[in-house]
């Protein structure tokens, strides 16, 4: 790799020239000697070796406020799923095997057998690769945002707006990436065979991503931002950009950007923090909030519900789209593990519903709302034999072995069935983006089968959580 790579080349004569990532600018600059005949100190502490820098100059020009740049945004999230989808088709066997049959029947079985909240994977792939994957996609959104691609991390409103805007579209990209038209779901059909039909990546990719994410803006702020000030070789500031913000720097390549881009502040050539005397501060005054209705609600809860006279925890998700200023479409997913059942049988359960919720957009900070919500609810069972496994399940077995001996030594059960959930709750508004869900009761009646003599038609659900408002902000 050569100095060409990092933005500069060395011009005849003994000139450098410093090429800034915004706008692509060069500027020759006349070589100094300030290390006594040594050439440039390109590891020290002088910054001479780079021609100085109007105030007007050393910010990027300020991106204007505006909509969502959906183009780009559709465009490099395609070259991301496609990545992803690649290495998973050069990767797994189990992918490759589940392209067999009729692509319909396996995307279908696929979604049928969604349950539970464990999927089989390593650790360092639900806690380290998924949440990765979230912190890329929540980069690739700020990035095409223009009235807050320029944050910084700080204790500021401006700030946290981004990340929630960030978060919700990770949680969308994340849910497509599972069971969407273009997912594992569909290529490859993982979920319909054991142990890969829980939702725990549902879960952990937004919430551990936007975590991920507010980690690498910190050691941009506080970390990077100090190395830079330290020193002004290109390797080390480039490096640093790169490999502490790995996130960002992939979000930046999908961009067609170099891996160290900075929206808030010029390349690694051209920035002097020294110098920067009008350096944009992170709490700097914000556009005026978008004064309306939020068009659009996720809403993220824990449960708790008696069901079949036994208790059931757990959590999911929750979309609502405004129709009018009284009147949500809401759509649920949510699941929970049971408890209380006999030695040796474990099970879950997963309600997903769709339907009309009251909900008046009043100037209060206390909304109540009302719904009925109508689809499916399917409870799954699962019987162990200890003595089978025992004598089947070894220490040395592989984890595609294990989960082929798996199956040998349970049995499973499950029916499906109509579902309608009725209730009410109240939020209470901190913020036109954020709401909490102070309580919600909900009746939950279903016509599934009886499972192992156990009645699951009827249940009492409470729920609370926070609620992200989209749209006004």
């Amino acid at each position: 790799m050569s100095l060409f790579a990092l933005g500069g080349a060395l011009l005849p004569g003994g000139a450098w020239a410093s090429h800034d990532e915004h706008g692509g600018k060069s500027t020759q600059v006349a070589q100094v000697d300030t290390n006594r005949g040594r050439g440039p100190a390109f590891g020290g502490d002088s910054l001479s070796f780079i021609e100085p820098v109007k105030p007007s100059e050393q910010l990027p020009p300020e991106n204007p406020t505006g909509p969502v740049e959906w183009g780009p945004l559709t465009r490099q999230s395609s070259y991301y799923l496609g990545i992803m989808h690649g290495f998973r088709l050069l990767t797994e066997p189990g992918t490759r095997s589940g392209l067999r049959g009729p692509f319909f029947g396996n995307y279908l079985r696929a979604l049928g057998n969604l349950h539970g909240i464990a999927d089989g994977d390593e650790f360092y792939v639900n806690y380290i690769g998924h949440p990765i994957q979230g912190a890329v996609s929540g980069f690739l959104f700020r990035q095409n945002d223009p009235t807050y691609r320029d944050v910084e991390f700080g204790r500021n409103k401006r700030y946290w707006k981004s990340r929630l805007r960030s978060a919700a579209f990770a949680w969308a990209f994340s849910t497509q990436f599972e069971i969407g038209p273009v997912s594992e779901a569909s290529i490859g059909a993982i979920q319909s065979s054991y142990p890969q039909q829980g939702f725990i990546d549902h879960i952990a990719t937004p919430t551990l991503g936007a975590a991920w994410g507010i980690g690498e803006d910190a050691l941009d702020r506080y970390l990077i931002r100090r190395i830079e000030r330290e020193t002004s070789n290109p390797w080390i500031r480039g490096i640093a950009r790169s490999a502490l913000n790995p996130a960002r720097s992939f979000s930046n390549t999908l961009a067609g950007k170099v891996f160290w881009h900075r929206d808030d502040r010029p390349g690694i050539l051209a920035y002097q923090p020294e110098t920067d005397g009008n350096h944009r501060r992170a709490d700097e005054e914000l556009p005026p909030d978008v004064e309306g209705v939020p068009p659009f609600e996720l809403y993220l809860p824990a449960q708790f519900t008696l069901l079949g006279g036994r208790p059931c925890a757990g959590g999911g998700a929750e979309a609502a789209f405004r129709i009018n200023r009284a009147w949500q479409w809401a759509l649920q997913v949510t699941g929970c593990n049971q408890f209380g059942l006999p030695k040796d049988w474990s099970g879950d359960t997963l309600t997903y519903v769709v339907g009309p919720r009251w909900q008046p957009a009043g100037g209060s900070r206390w909304s109540p709302y009302l719904h009925v919500l109508i689809g499916g609810q399917k409870i799954t069972q699962e019987w162990l034999d200890r003595e089978a496994k025992r004598k089947l399940a070894k220490p040395s077995d592989t984890v595609e072995l294990r989960n082929e001996k798996h199956l040998l030594y349970t049995n499973s059960y499950e029916t499906n069935g109509l579902a309608m959930v009725m209730g009410g709750g109240v939020h209470l508004g901190f913020h036109r983006a954020v709401a909490f869900r102070i309580a919600g009761l909900d009746y939950v009646q279903a016509w599934n089968n009886t499972l192992n003599r156990i009645d699951y038609g009827r249940g009492l659900r409470f729920s609370t959580g926070i609620t992200l408002r989209v749209g006004t902000w």
